[in-house]
């Protein structure tokens, strides 16, 4: 068992509470832009992290965040924008998948922004303690924005992917798979946590299924070395070396 970087998680919950503020707010601009003011008069085109912040997901941040068994990453969830679809200029489908897709294209722009910047303000701060960890939770932020993009488009409910999916399903099909919707968060609890556990102690923990956690923040770091052209060197601002 992994001993639990405190500092680092603090830092990984942190930087989740802002990019999910940031995520959901590109819903609700989204919607606003399509012509949908539901989000905005429900007090959702606002940068207010309490307007956004889903109890359950942010809990499953935290969670991965302190779990000592691989690393420390972050992602999880935030309270769903709902727009409304009849409002919307370019037809209901349309718009919807036009939100859906919002929030996941504006967090994988902040992160890639975020970790440029990085990369060209680096060379010109010191090597204290304080340029040192504001460099980590750069790296950080960039990683847990990307982290979002990727874990949210999972067709799985309340993920903004179960949404694109159910856009673009025939409409028998669409029905079905609305069905899944209530289990939603077991089986990512399943996915997330249980099924690694159980591998481990299986001594089987190398499958691909049971490592979409690790798989989640490696394209993440990945994503972020292209701009940096240095793997090693992400990890180590990450924390992890």
């Amino acid at each position: 068992m992994n001993e639990i970087n405190v500092l680092l998680a603090l830092m990984i919950i942190a930087a989740f509470v802002l990019a999910i503020a940031l995520h959901e707010y590109g819903h609700a601009l989204a919607a606003s832009f399509l012509g949908d003011t539901t989000p905005r008069s429900e007090g959702r085109q606002t940068l207010s992290i309490r307007s956004h912040l889903d109890a359950i997901g942010t809990l499953f941040c935290v969670l991965l965040a302190f779990q000592p068994i691989l690393f420390p990453m972050g992602f999880g969830w935030g309270k769903p924008v709902k727009p409304d679809p009849w409002k919307m200029r370019v037809g209901a489908n349309a718009g919807v998948l036009i939100v859906a897709w919002a929030g996941p294209i504006f967090s994988l722009i902040i992160g890639l922004v975020v970790a440029l910047l990085t990369r060209f303000i680096a060379p010109y701060l010191g090597d204290n303690w304080f340029s040192l960890h504001l460099l980590q939770f750069l790296v950080v932020f960039a990683s847990v924005n990307i982290c979002l993009t990727l874990f949210n488009l999972l067709p799985i409910y309340p993920l903004d992917g179960y949404q694109i999916l159910y856009t673009l399903l025939p409409s028998r099909q669409a029905v079905q798979f609305a069905k899944s919707a209530p289990y939603g968060l077991f089986i990512i609890l399943l996915l997330f946590f249980f099924l690694p556990f159980l591998g481990r102690l299986a001594n089987i923990g190398d499958f691909p299924l049971f490592q979409l956690a690790y798989y989640i923040w490696l394209g993440s770091v990945s994503l972020i070395s292209v701009l940096f052209g240095n793997f090693p060197l992400v990890l180590a601002l990450y924390g992890m070396r």
